[in-house]
C-alpha cells in the first residue's frame, strides 16, 4: 500500500518526478520503508499512482543513484538503508554539536557593519531613493525585442561576450548625449555598473593602494575598492563637489560622480574637474566616473562628462542602464581607456563579469529602433515633475523640519534636517510606516558631517508621493 503514503500534485511546479522522488526519500529516511522492503514494479506504482511508467522509473533511478534504493534489470527495487535508525543518530549528533563561527576575509566582516544594500529593500515602496519607475516602461515593445533576440540566437554562432551591435549602438548614444569620446572596442558591456567597479578594482588596485571617494558618496563604489585591498580615503564635498585635501599624495584611483554627485545631486564645476584631471596621471593615478543617472537633466542642457575633456586616457566611464530602463534589465558598461583596452578583456573573461549575449542582442535593436531615446524623452518629463511635486510637498507638509535641496537633474533629492541630528532614528520609524527612504550620515565615510534623508522621486507617482509625504509629516 505504498500509493496510500503518497500524494501527488499535478499542479505543482515542482513537477511529477521530483515530488515522487522526495516523498519515497522522506519514508525511507522516517523509517517508514525500512532496509530490505521491496517496493512495486515501476508499472505497478505507475498504475496505481496514476502516472506514467517513466516517472516512476526516474524516481526508483536517481534513488538507486542516492543510495537509497538497490536496483537491478528484471527485479524489483529494495530499500538499501536503515533510515530510522542513521537519521535519529544524525539528530541526536546535532543537536550536541555547537556550529562554529564561520572565517571570514577581513573585508566580508566588515559588510556587517554598512546598510548597503538597504537592508529592507525586499519589496520596493515609497520613497526608495535609486529607482526608476517600471511602470512607466515599454515592456511589450522590450519584450518584442527579446523575442526576436532569442529566435536569433539558435542560429547565432559563438561571438564576443561584448556584442558589437550594442557597442556601436552606446559609442553613438554616449557621443551624442553626454559628450563621452570613445570607439565601439572602448566599451565593456557588463552585469551591472556595480560589477564594472569591481572589474577596474581587479585591474589597477595593489593591496595598500589609495583610493579616494566621496564622503558622503555612493557606498557601492568603497565596497568594490576595500575588496582589492585598497584604503580608501573620504573627500569632502563643497558647493561644487568633491574637493581635494591639501598635502595628500595623488592615490592610485580616484572615484567620483561629477554630474549628479552622489547623494547630494550636486554639480562638479569646470574648475574642479579640470583641477582632478590635472591631477591624474595616465599608468598612475586613474579616475572612474559614474554617471549613475547622467540621462536626466532637468533645469539646463545636460554638462558634457568629464571623461570628454580627457585627452590623454585617465578616464574610465561608467554607466548603467537600470536607471533609465528598469532595475532588473541587470546591464552596465564601462567606457575603458585606449591603452587598458586588451587587459580589461581578458580581466573581464577571468572574473566572469559577462552579461547575458540575447540580452544585449535585444538592448542593440531597442536602440536602434528608437525606443530607447522615446521612453528617455517620455519618462524626464514625467520625472521632473515628481521632483517638483515632492519639493512643493516637503516645503508645505514639512517645512519646518526638513530643508529640500533642489538638483537640477536625477532621481532623488536630498532633504536635511532642520533640527538634530538623529536622521537614523527619523529612517527607521518611516520604514516602519511604510516610506522608505536612506539616513545622509548613513554615507559617510568616518564621523557624519551631514544628517538628513535621502528621498526618491522618479518611481512614484503623484498621488504615491503626496501620500508618502503625509505619512512622513504624521512620524515627525
Amino acid at each position: 500500500m505504498i500509493s496510500a503514503l503518497i500524494e501527488l500534485n499535478r499542479a505543482d511546479d515542482e513537477g511529477l518526478v521530483a515530488q515522487l522522488t522526495s516523498q519515497l526519500r522522506s519514508l525511507i529516511a522516517t523509517g517508514r520503508l525500512v532496509k530490505g522492503r521491496t517496493l512495486p514494479s515501476s508499472r505497478g506504482l505507475a498504475s496505481d499512482l496514476g502516472v506514467s511508467r517513466n516517472t516512476v522509473s526516474y524516481a526508483f533511478e536517481q534513488l538507486a543513484a542516492e543510495g537509497y534504493l538497490e536496483a537491478s534489470h528484471g527485479r524489483r527495487p529494495m530499500v538499501a538503508v536503515d533510515g530510522g535508525e542513521r537519521v535519529t543518530e544524525a539528530g541526536a549528533v546535532a543537536s550536541r554539536i555547537r556550529p562554529g563561527k564561520p572565517r571570514l576575509s577581513p573585508w566580508a566582516s566588515s559588510l556587517t557593519q554598512t546598510d548597503w544594500p538597504m537592508s529592507y529593500q525586499a519589496r520596493l515602496r515609497p520613497l526608495r531613493p535609486g529607482h526608476g519607475d517600471f511602470r512607466e516602461f515599454p515592456n511589450e515593445v522590450w519584450a518584442r525585442c527579446l523575442r526576436r533576440s532569442a529566435v536569433r540566437a539558435a542560429r547565432r554562432e559563438l561571438g564576443p561576450v561584448n556584442r558589437p551591435r550594442l557597442r556601436e549602438a552606446l559609442a553613438h548614444y554616449l557621443a551624442t548625449s553626454r559628450g563621452v569620446r570613445a570607439t565601439a572596442d572602448q566599451i565593456l558591456i557588463l552585469p551591472s555598473a556595480q560589477a564594472a567597479l569591481t572589474l577596474i578594482a581587479a585591474a589597477v588596485i595593489t593591496p595598500g593602494d589609495d583610493v579616494w571617494v566621496e564622503d558622503p558618496g555612493y557606498p557601492g563604489a568603497a565596497a568594490a575598492f576595500r575588496a582589492s585591498g585598497a584604503r580608501v580615503i573620504g573627500m569632502s564635498l563643497d558647493e561644487q563637489g568633491m574637493q581635494r585635501i591639501g598635502g595628500l599624495a595623488a592615490p592610485t584611483l580616484i572615484f567620483m560622480t561629477p554630474s549628479h554627485q552622489h547623494p547630494t545631486g550636486r554639480l562638479m564645476s569646470l574648475s574642479r574637474r579640470t583641477e582632478f584631471l590635472g591631477l591624474s596621471r595616465p599608468g598612475k593615478t586613474w579616475i572612474v566616473e559614474d554617471d549613475y543617472d547622467g540621462e536626466f537633466h532637468y533645469d539646463s542642457r545636460p554638462v558634457p562628462a568629464l571623461q570628454g575633456l580627457d585627452a590623454h586616457g585617465r578616464v574610465f566611464y561608467v554607466g548603467t542602464f537600470s536607471k533609465v530602463m528598469t532595475s532588473d534589465i541587470r546591464l552596465g558598461y564601462l567606457v575603458i581607456p585606449r591603452a587598458m583596452v586588451g587587459t580589461l578583456e581578458i580581466v573581464q573573461r577571468h572574473i566572469g563579469l559577462i552579461a547575458a549575449s540575447h540580452i544585449q542582442e535585444a538592448l542593440a535593436e531597442f536602440i536602434a529602433d528608437g525606443h530607447f531615446l522615446a521612453h528617455l524623452r517620455r519618462v524626464r518629463r514625467i520625472y521632473h515633475a515628481r521632483r517638483d511635486h515632492l519639493v512643493e510637498g516637503l516645503e508645505r507638509h514639512l517645512g519646518d523640519v526638513l530643508s529640500a535641496e533642489v538638483p537640477p537633474g536625477g532621481i532623488q533629492l536630498v532633504a536635511r534636517l532642520k533640527r538634530g541630528r538623529a536622521d537614523q532614528v527619523a529612517v527607521k520609524r518611516l520604514v516602519e510606516a511604510g516610506v522608505e527612504t536612506r539616513a545622509l550620515s548613513g554615507l559617510a565615510l568616518g564621523r557624519p558631517r551631514d544628517h538628513g534623508l535621502l528621498l526618491g522621486f522618479a518611481a512614484w507617482r503623484e498621488s504615491e508621493i503626496t501620500a508618502a509625504v503625509r505619512t512622513m509629516a504624521s512620524c515627525f
